[in-house]
């Protein structure tokens, strides 16, 4: 169980007392860790009467290259801030830099949340 609730500590580092349980608005989820491959996708409810459509794996990327956007297929992942580890385990989160067939690309889309894969070619 993910708490996004109050920290349990204060700045300097002092234990805050205990106040209350946890409440449903304050619960989050692991991350989705889309990685590269076959397209697979899970529709999840979110806060309202809202849904968002994760991305499991893909293999499809839009690319940003000049004024115009290519659809192309992702063929691996190079780098990624995120965690080194993602990089070995083939990974994509915002931000990971990708090679495609249009050549390498960062990613600027949130694949876990929004379902899609959008980058921007790199020079």
């Amino acid at each position: 169980m993910q708490d996004q609730g109050r920290s349990t500590r204060k700045r300097t580092g002092g234990r805050l007392k205990h106040l209350r349980n946890r409440r449903k608005y304050e619960l989050g989820r692991l991350p989705t860790e889309t990685e590269v491959g076959e397209p697979r996708y899970r529709t999840i409810d979110a806060r309202g009467n809202d849904e968002k459509t994760r991305a499991l794996a893909t293999n499809v990327v839009n690319v940003n290259k000049g004024g115009e956007t290519v659809t192309t297929e992702i063929n691996d992942v190079v780098e990624n801030d995120a965690n080194p580890n993602y990089v070995r385990r083939n990974i994509i989160t915002k931000g990971a830099v990708i090679d495609t067939d249009e050549g390498n690309a960062r990613v600027t889309s949130r694949p876990g949340q929004t379902g899609q894969v959008n980058a921007v070619l790199l020079d």
